[in-house]
């Protein structure tokens, strides 16, 4: 921890080099935070990166990673965490959309002093709204249609705008890298929850983020049935996976109005019940309870 137990924050973000204009305006945004962080953290996924630092005056260290290939959104974090973890200086770990803005200044000090006030509080996940300050009912973290300035604990956080506390990372691990893309969030959050760690939405710290839809992504419909397989395959006790997987087929059944995106979408599935799922830890059943004690259990 840093001076007087507070947490030594960083700051990451992911680009592929498409949005140089939204991520110089998201660096600026962390630059008129009111507590600066310790370093950023800036990756391009299979691009080239500018030097940020000597175009924009960025506080703390800055470091640029390059890859030679796109890893997608969560292959990509866990190049920054683990450059992180190499320094060794970090206790919270911010990671924001390079398409995000933080309108406020005040978005950092308050996630440190979250941290500060609760040694069990693993992650903080930020409300994301449009520009007209609207939010989608999809990044709400509850089940229904739920009020997004209402905060408390959770079960689940977005992946626009979160902070994480590098020691329950280094206890969890990282983001699932093989997911690419569509549910990582929920991996990561299960295995937190199982290791006893709190997740606080946290509606006060305001990512702004254009309104989009997932199934943007070509590839949304066959990547979203196949990571939801390979997520319950990984993270569930066996009697729950038929329960899970049933309810989310009938949903897609009732949602989906393109015929391609129904058969992607169960092409998607039998990908993720051949394919490897990766290692299997299944949570506890005390942590089923927990999940549905905060009104999400496990298998909506």
């Amino acid at each position: 921890m840093g001076d007087q137990g507070a947490p030594r924050i960083a700051v990451a973000v992911v680009t592929m080099g498409n949005r140089p204009a939204e991520v110089d305006a998201l660096l600026e945004s962390v630059a008129k935070q009111d507590f600066a962080p310790a370093r950023i953290v800036i990756v391009g996924n299979g691009c080239p990166l500018p030097d940020f630092a000597e175009r924009l005056s960025l506080p703390g260290e800055v470091t640029l990673l390059e890859l030679d290939e796109n890893l997608g959104c969560p292959g990509g974090r866990n190049v920054a965490l683990r450059k992180l973890r190499e320094f060794g200086d970090v206790d919270v770990v911010v990671e924001l959309d390079d398409d995000g803005l933080l309108v406020d200044a005040e978005v950092l000090s308050r996630v440190r002093d979250l941290f500060a006030a609760d040694p069990r509080l693993g992650i903080v996940g930020f409300r994301i709204a449009d520009e007209h300050g609207e939010t989608q009912q999809r990044h709400v973290p509850r089940v229904g249609a739920s009020d997004p300035m209402r905060g408390g604990y959770v079960t689940g956080f977005l992946g626009g705008g979160h902070a994480f506390r590098t020691a329950m990372l280094d206890e969890i691990g990282d983001w699932p890298a093989e997911f690419f893309f569509a549910h990582e969030e929920t991996d990561l959050a299960w295995r937190a929850a199982d290791a006893g760690w709190r997740i606080l939405y946290a509606p006060e710290l305001l990512l702004q983020h254009p309104k989009t839809s997932p199934a943007r992504h070509a590839i949304y419909y066959r990547v979203n049935a196949r990571n939801r397989v390979w997520l319950v395959r990984r993270r569930l006790p066996l009697v729950l996976i038929p329960v899970h997987l049933g309810i989310w087929t009938l949903l897609t059944l009732l949602r989906t109005r393109s015929r391609a995106g129904l058969r992607a979408w169960f092409g998607g599935f039998v990908e993720g019940l051949k394919e490897p799922a990766g290692e299997r830890r299944p949570m506890r059943w005390r942590t089923v309870w927990r999940l549905s004690r905060l009104g999400r259990p496990p298998v909506i």
